[in-house]
């Protein structure tokens, strides 16, 4: 098997992890991404903004691949709020139909203490099947 690290253009690179593994089989692994731009930037400090730009950032990902976000089919979130989440249900939903629209992969959601990043509320991890 082979494999090729994704990295979407004018992105800063990751350090100690990759963005993207695409295997030769057309599984995308997509590690843990957070609510920072491609300069590793957090440009929004509030859930729903770190929502979607965690989304948009694993749709980046996948686009760099080759696939499109319906190739998703698996989306890992790890949330440090269980009470903002479930209070803003009507915002996540909206925010997520920004980005992936009505495509809804296998999800699980996790609670978590903490996340490494100190600012991200939001961490996802996907998997995505490519052509």
């Amino acid at each position: 098997m082979t494999a090729k690290t994704i990295q979407p253009e004018g992105w800063a690179p990751a350090k100690g992890y990759a963005n993207g593994v695409l295997v030769d089989n057309g599984t995308l692994h997509i590690g843990g991404q957070i609510g920072w731009n491609k300069e590793q930037v957090f440009e929004k400090h509030d859930f729903i903004g770190q929502m979607e730009q965690t989304l948009q950032n694993i749709a980046d990902i996948v686009t760099a691949a080759g696939g499109s976000v319906t190739d998703i089919t698996r989306l890992t979130w790890f949330i440090k709020d269980k009470k903002e989440y479930l209070a803003k249900q009507k915002e996540v939903g909206t925010a997520y139909r920004n980005v992936l629209g009505r495509h809804f992969p296998a999800m699980a959601v996790v609670v978590v203490a903490d996340l490494i990043e100190d600012e991200a509320l939001i961490e996802i991890e996907a998997t995505a099947h490519i052509g």
